[in-house]
């Protein structure tokens, strides 16, 4: 079992950014593939970044790939996403998820076990 909780979230300004933390409690953090998802008002769940469970590989959605970066510290069970030059079409509900090893950079939410609450992030134009 492990328990997600995402913080940093907020307003800004297009150009702006901002950085997501994930804090992760329970068994064998380390183990899992950590992946950022987001949703905006009345569209689906879409995959935004993911990192392996040692954090040697990354994978990013076409939209983000360039402006925003994923990471993670183990030690400290935490997985980040840095997001730079934000753009209005990047508002939503951001949600840090962990799945198994095995699923390691899968852009399928059906994968992931664990879920944050989620945690707003709305750019203005």
């Amino acid at each position: 079992q492990v328990q997600l909780v995402e913080s940093g979230g907020g307003l800004v300004q297009a150009g702006g950014s901002l950085r997501l933390s994930c804090a992760a409690s329970g068994h064998s953090f380390s183990s899992y593939t950590m992946g950022w998802f987001r949703q905006a008002l009345g569209k689906e769940r879409e995959f935004v970044a993911a990192i392996s469970w040692r954090g040697g590989s990354t994978w990013y959605a076409d939209s983000v790939r360039g402006r925003f970066t994923i990471s993670r510290d183990n030690a400290k069970n935490t997985v980040s996403l840095q997001m730079n030059s934000l753009k209005p079409e990047d508002t939503a509900v951001y949600y840090c998820a962990a799945a198994p090893p095995y699923y390691s950079g899968s852009i399928y939410d059906t994968n992931y076990d664990y879920w944050g609450q989620g945690t707003q992030v709305t750019v203005s134009s």
